[in-house]
């Protein structure tokens, strides 16, 4: 298995649902699956309003209308619009950082690093509204969301900073700072995203376009492994 197979494969596992594995009183499967389902809708249908209309503009009864369910089956989920915003920033958080997550010392760092662009590209593609949404989040002050941030998120950055110091001092790729190398990263792959409508109004494409999503891709790809390459002293 290729090194972008098993980044893909760790990441698809960090975000798929997880489930404890014993319960005082279980669930039926069918039951516990139709459970899951809903609440995946409520969070789809959050996701879409929050991200056109902010926290204080999307309405539960919106939500609910949206996810085809009533107020008070929304509401035995998520006990308050606060819980809902949360979980669906929780979800995007978990889902944009799993790629990074899966940073391996044993990696190569040129595949590794090639195979989270590629993924983070994809997401940008896939999931434009959970960029802009956590976007929003941020740019407002991270009120909701700071205890993720200063918390899990400080934590995992750390320990794949190490991972990169690590290829660094082994001489297999060239000294930078892992940090701003992680923020600069962040920022050309979710630039697509969140400023889809620019580049729309510039190029007249977007992700959505094959050719201008591998295109835009292979550039940062090219960027990024290039400069860091190991050169002589």
């Amino acid at each position: 298995m290729s090194v972008v197979e098993k980044i893909e494969k760790r990441a698809r596992a960090l975000v798929a649902p997880t489930r404890p594995k014993k319960k005082p009183s279980p669930l039926p499967v069918s039951r516990s699956r139709r459970i899951d389902k809903k609440k995946d809708a409520i969070l789809d249908a959050a996701l879409d309003l929050f991200a056109a209309y902010s926290f204080h503009g999307a309405s539960l009864d919106r939500i609910a209308e949206r996810a085809k369910i009533s107020k008070a089956n929304l509401l035995y989920h998520f006990t308050s619009k606060e819980e809902l915003y949360l979980a669906v920033l929780r979800r995007i958080l978990t889902l944009w950082l799993s790629p990074l997550a899966s940073f391996e010392v044993t990696h190569d760092p040129i595949e590794a690093i090639s195979a989270y662009i590629r993924i983070k590209m994809q997401y940008s593609r896939d999931y434009p509204q959970a960029s802009r949404l956590f976007c929003l989040e941020i740019t407002q002050g991270a009120t909701v969301l700071m205890g993720e941030l200063s918390g899990p998120l400080r934590e995992l950055v750390t320990a794949k900073t190490a991972v990169i110091q690590r290829w660094i001092d082994d001489g297999r790729i060239a000294a930078i700072d892992p940090y701003h190398f992680i923020f600069s990263l962040w920022a050309m792959t979710q630039h697509y995203a969140d400023f889809s409508v620019q580049i729309d109004a510039i190029m007249g494409k977007t992700l959505a376009d094959d050719a201008f999503m591998e295109a835009a891709t292979a550039n940062i790809i090219a960027l990024v492994t290039n400069g860091l390459r190991p050169r002589p002293a």
